[in-house]
């Protein structure tokens, strides 16, 4: 059997004393930024610190009430849809450029549901085992504000619309009314009036806000086949509606004018002439469903995704989408956490609307 490796010995203060040619008391002076130490001593123990590798521990730094350097986020969604899933991965991406260059971690965790999410919030708070969190998926009922104004935990509450009731919460977020407002534009252009919306999650705030403004956007232009249907954001999901919806399967109880129901299918029912998928992995996968029975994109049927990425570039027909710079949406969320940490005001920020990019997925209303 190989040995067991030892773990590599990390440079202590000791060390750097020793290399400086000071006091320890000096270094600990030197390093925590205090007076006692002259500036030349104070540059010299730095310099060698920085030559030895030497980092503050984390365990140190709460022990002196000077935080755990580290900020929460937690993810209450299915862990098995988070792979295919670019929106994340971008968002993750900006948060880490900003949490790089101030030498804070990232603690991430995925749970089953928003008790469980509340829990862990709990238990970090308990265990000072991170000094502010971001907070995701913004629901219509949501417990988690009121915890964190309970806590005192700084946060940042990404996608969710400005709420006066909990003042201390920072909020980053987009207009999805905006939005959804614009794809129904463009479809209604087209000659679209039988659309269905393929949605994400039940019960987040955004996903109520894309329905709720889409059936307004419908009542207004008097378009009367307007229907959402919500799923759980995955490829499977996506495809499997998508073949319901176009072989007339019946949506939330609804059956067209007109239309017998046998075996859950709406015979002599309306197909919708146009998709709108809450995801591009839903929509590639939409794509593909409508392909396997038949129907050609955008001849039988037009198609948009919300999120834009290379896989709306990667299927024939390449996909219209909605275009945001979500590494951007990123770092401004963590820029608000890291500004809450240095003792700033909580704040409501607007980020730009996502832009409709028209592509070789929509077109005409042939029916």
């Amino acid at each position: 059997m190989p040995a067991k490796r030892s773990p590599a010995r990390r440079p202590t203060m000791k060390d750097i004393a020793q290399r400086a040619g000071v006091s320890e008391s000096a270094v600990s002076f030197a390093l925590n930024d205090r007076p006692g130490v002259s500036e030349i001593t104070r540059d010299r123990v730095r310099r060698v610190a920085e030559q030895l590798g030497w980092r503050p521990s984390t365990a140190a730094r709460q022990l002196s009430g000077e935080g755990a350097a580290t900020v929460g986020l937690v993810l209450a969604r299915p862990a098995d849809t988070l792979g295919v899933d670019s929106f994340f991965l971008q968002l993750i991406s900006g948060i880490q450029e900003v949490l790089a260059e101030r030498h804070l971690g990232l603690l991430f965790q995925v749970v089953e549901d928003v008790d469980d999410e509340c829990a862990v919030y709990r238990r970090w708070w308990a265990e000072h085992r991170v000094d502010g969190v971001l907070v995701v998926d913004p629901r219509t009922d949501d417990a988690r504000p009121d915890l964190l104004d309970e806590l005192g935990l700084p946060a940042v509450v990404i996608g969710g619309a400005p709420d006066a009731r909990h003042p201390g919460l920072s909020t980053v977020w987009a207009d999805d009314a905006g939005a959804m407002a614009a794809v129904v534009d463009e479809l209604s252009a087209l000659g679209h009036r039988r659309i269905v919306h393929i949605a994400g999650l039940p019960g987040l705030a955004h996903t109520e806000r894309r329905i709720r403004t889409l059936r307004a956007e419908a009542d207004r232009r008097g378009l009367a086949e307007v229907r959402s249907v919500t799923t759980d954001y995955s490829d499977a999901e996506g495809a499997a509606v998508t073949r319901r919806v176009l072989q007339g399967g019946v949506l939330e109880g609804e059956i067209p004018a007109g239309g017998t129901v046998e075996n859950g299918v709406v015979e002599g029912g309306s197909r919708p002439t146009a998709l709108i998928y809450d995801n591009d992995v839903m929509a590639v996968a939409g794509v593909a469903a409508a392909t396997e029975l038949g129907f050609s994109v955008p001849g039988d049927v037009s198609v948009v995704a919300w999120e834009d990425s290379a896989l709306c570039r990667m299927v024939k027909p390449w996909l219209s989408a909605l275009s945001r710079d979500t590494v951007e949406f990123g770092r401004t969320a963590a820029k608000e956490l890291t500004s809450l940490l240095d003792g700033g005001p909580a704040r409501a920020v607007r980020v730009p609307v996502p832009r409709l990019i028209s592509r070789e997925s929509t077109g005409p209303c042939r029916a």
